[in-house]
């Protein structure tokens, strides 16, 4: 990979202290490790942060793949926070820190003398980060939070579905990495601020209010309805688009699809498809010349788009529609992702 793409190495000398656990803390302290910041994670004595014992890892008694995946680049020291000296070193380390995070139940983390006012008094420079589950003046600031209750309460269940179902709970976790990278990018901001200030502030990243970020395109759709945006599956919500949907490809897998979508500013997409489908006898058929008509004969536009791609697997697909110009992806899984060459 080639390393420009990374930012390697630009929090050199940059010390972050890490006592969040699970998921949404460590995704936001990983991302700093892996731009060269000195993350020390602080975990408890008997047995760890709970995310290494959450499921399991490539051998027995080995840390759970869980763990690994959202702590890598990190240094690990074990404190009892239950303790005056322990709680006396991790002030010690605060001190000489430039970034503390924590992720804790809500009001933990004070009970504990370490909140905010504590250690700004002891490092004036010091850049405090928090996740918390709702914010500050919420009703429910004092819930306890997860991802799944995040995303429930932040929109994305509302959106994701077919309309006649279920909200559903879509499969990345953003209620807690999608918050972590917004708070990392709090992080960042602080820091540099720093650079001005010379002293530290404190960030705080609710995650209900983090899920705002990724569904304001929903907020268009109420804007201009004045209704709550409806869920509509692979389609867009608002609708009016054709083509724009996944369409089935061989060998007929469960993950074996491409999406196809052609854009509104761009008539050309259109023509180019019906070309490389065999099908330019359509490109002048009234039904299909404008975006407008398109949108009124999707099934039909799905149905032939459909008799082409279950000719070709989804790499195929995706390979000879973007190299006419068009917008196409396949579907990947897990293990497309881990074969990928580029990754």
């Amino acid at each position: 990979m080639d390393q420009t793409s990374v930012a390697p190495n630009c929090l050199d000398g940059v010390r972050v202290l890490d006592l969040s656990q699970f998921e949404a803390g460590p995704s936001c302290t990983e991302a700093l490790a892996w731009l060269g910041a000195e993350v020390v994670k602080v975990e408890n004595p008997q047995g760890g942060e709970p995310g290494r014992a959450l499921g399991t890892g490539p051998k027995p008694d080995t840390d759970a793949y869980y763990f690994m995946i959202y702590n890598a680049n990190k240094k690990s020291v074990t404190v009892n926070l239950k303790s005056e000296r322990g709680l006396a070193l991790v002030k010690e380390m605060a001190k000489r820190a430039d970034v503390f995070v924590e992720n804790f139940a809500p009001g933990a983390i004070e009970r504990l003398g370490l909140g905010w006012g504590e250690l700004h008094a002891l490092n004036p420079r010091l850049v405090y980060a928090q996740v918390k589950g709702f914010g500050q003046g919420s009703p429910y600031e004092n819930n306890l939070a997860f991802d799944m209750i995040a995303q429930a309460c932040g929109g994305t269940m509302a959106i994701t579905g077919e309309r006649d179902g279920r909200p559903c709970k879509p499969g990345p976790t953003l209620g807690d990495t999608g918050t972590g990278m917004l708070l990392a990018i709090g992080i960042l901001g602080a820091l540099f601020q720093r650079h001005t200030t010379g002293r530290g502030r404190r960030v705080q990243v609710a995650m209900q209010d983090a899920q705002l970020q990724y569904t304001r395109g929903a907020f268009v759709q109420h804007a201009r309805s004045g209704q709550p945006a409806m869920r509509n599956g692979a389609k867009p919500m608002a609708g009016g688009l054709a083509p724009y949907g996944i369409y089935p490809c061989k060998p007929g897998g469960p993950n074996d699809y491409v999406f196809l979508f052609t854009s509104h500013n761009n008539p050309q997409h259109w023509r180019r498809l019906l070309e490389v489908v065999g099908r330019a006898d359509l490109i002048d058929d009234p039904r299909f010349v404008t975006a407008a008509a398109r949108a009124q004969h999707e099934a039909e536009v799905d149905a032939l788009l459909s008799d082409w791609t279950r000719l070709h697997d989804k790499h195929e697909a995706m390979r000879l529609v973007g190299a006419a110009g068009v917008p196409a992806g396949a579907v990947l899984d897990t293990g497309d992702l881990l074969a990928e060459p580029s990754f």
